[in-house]
């Protein structure tokens, strides 16, 4: 399973870092909810990016 760090989604989308925090804690944009792996590390499920986007393509 591959994981992404909040810099690379900030990268993938041109945005910047609070940004995805802000998508993430947003219920009308439907981004995917982190995974905390541990105390200091909180990462986002490719697979999960990715059916996200899939799904905005579709609307």
């Amino acid at each position: 399973m591959t994981y992404l760090t909040v810099k690379q989604l900030a990268a993938r989308y041109s945005a910047s870092v609070p940004t995805i925090w802000r998508w993430s804690r947003d219920s009308e944009t439907n981004f995917p909810k982190p995974v905390k792996l541990s105390s200091n590390c909180t990462r986002w499920k490719l697979e999960d990016i990715e059916a996200w986007e899939a799904e905005r393509g579709a609307a």
